[in-house]
């Protein structure tokens, strides 16, 4: 069998992790959670710059599900970049059991709550649509039009990727996987393809439902796309 990133994701396609996420969305906050401040490096390199704020808008794997407070990937995101000296404050929106109707009903909601709009939106959901089964055209359209909300607002997105596992069968994953290169195409969206990709399947790596990243698991998906986010808020006119 070809070896795919979600080889061992098959584990995905369990009632009973969905219903562990659902219990724990209603204890959910959808903009308030805001990442743990850490003012200086590791290198001792002083904070400076403009003043950034992403918006983390996804669902458990950025509410940090499982985690204790301060271990979420937006946590470990704004420290790497504070620690790179980049003033950012990381605001996650994450929504443990969130589909992508579910972010699409909340995403105006949340961005007419803050007090300034963000500089950039890291933008994941679709991984409770693999559990759900949703039809892909479906997370497309809901996808589609969060981008062009945030494309209609002046935003600019980094997108973080989702896959199905093979075991949906080549209809299903073929639909269901193309829909993040596309819309990053299509929205000029900076992508990481995959935000579990090196993680799962790892036990030492993951929570014991096998779906869900540990502390560590979640500081290797920050080592990837903290760089991405840190390249972008560089490129953003200062204020």
């Amino acid at each position: 069998m070809t070896k795919t990133p979600y080889a061992a994701g098959a584990v995905l396609i369990q009632a009973a992790l969905l219903s562990a996420c659902e219990a724990q969305r209603d204890e959910a906050l959808p903009v308030t959670n805001v990442a743990s401040p850490a003012p200086t490096a590791t290198t001792g390199k002083p904070v400076s710059g403009p003043k950034r704020t992403v918006l983390a808008f996804g669902d458990s794997l950025y509410a940090g599900y499982g985690l204790a407070r301060g271990e979420s990937l937006p946590d470990a995101i704004q420290a790497r970049l504070r620690g790179q000296g980049i003033d950012a404050t990381v605001v996650n929106a994450g929504v443990s059991g969130d589909t992508t109707a579910g972010g699409r009903r909340r995403l105006a909601y949340t961005l007419n709550q803050l007090k300034t709009p963000p500089d950039l939106v890291l933008l994941g959901l679709g991984g409770n649509d693999v559990l759900r089964q949703v039809d892909p055209t479906e997370t497309r359209s809901n996808m589609a039009a969060m981008l062009g909300d945030l494309e209609r607002r002046g935003i600019p997105v980094i997108l973080t990727g989702m896959m199905a596992p093979p075991n949906l069968g080549p209809d299903f994953t073929g639909r269901f996987n193309s829909i993040w290169p596309d819309l990053a195409r299509e929205h000029d969206a900076v992508l990481d393809p995959f935000i579990l990709q090196g993680v799962i399947g790892n036990r030492q790596l993951m929570l014991p439902d096998g779906v869900h990243p540990n502390a560590v698991g979640v500081g290797r998906m920050a080592d990837r796309v903290a760089p991405l986010v840190a390249k972008r808020l560089t490129t953003l006119p200062a204020d």
